[in-house]
């Protein structure tokens, strides 16, 4: 059998357990408007671009992070242990992305989701998560 490169499983587990250990309540979920240029390249959370409306506060609500990441074969992975729900809202400005950031660790991003673009009118918007496994988790390295 012939070598080849690869980073550690170890590595990418200790790296996303650095920051998504379970049972931490820190971290929050912002929406985003269509118009908007969030992504990857964001490091932090950022109001430019966030939506508002009734209801809606800035910077978004709480995510429920019970799960601790997880390894299956070579893939670390983990999810928010619950949905993301905004409830009673009116939003009627076109959004399509929420950004999850840590509120512990000087509002640093996680990542940028999108999703169609919508709005919402005196509803509760629900964010579903994935299942918590290698192939449809959130979070995959």
């Amino acid at each position: 059998m012939a070598n080849t490169q690869a980073v550690s499983v170890q590595f990418k587990q200790d790296a996303m357990t650095a920051i998504l250990p379970g049972g931490i309540s820190t971290l929050k979920a912002a929406l985003y408007l269509a118009s908007a240029t969030t992504n990857g390249s964001n490091t932090a959370y950022t109001a430019t671009g966030e939506v508002s409306g009734t209801n809606y506060s800035a910077g978004g609500v709480a995510v429920t992070a019970a799960n601790a990441p997880a390894v299956t074969g070579t893939t670390v992975y983990w999810t928010p242990s619950a949905n993301i729900v905004y409830t009673t809202v009116t939003l009627s400005t076109l959004f399509d992305a929420v950004m999850i950031y840590d509120t512990a660790r000087t509002n640093k991003a996680i990542g940028v989701w999108t999703f169609g673009a919508q709005t919402v009118t005196a509803g509760t918007l629900t964010l579903t998560m994935p299942t918590n496994d290698s192939t449809n988790a959130l979070l995959r390295m």
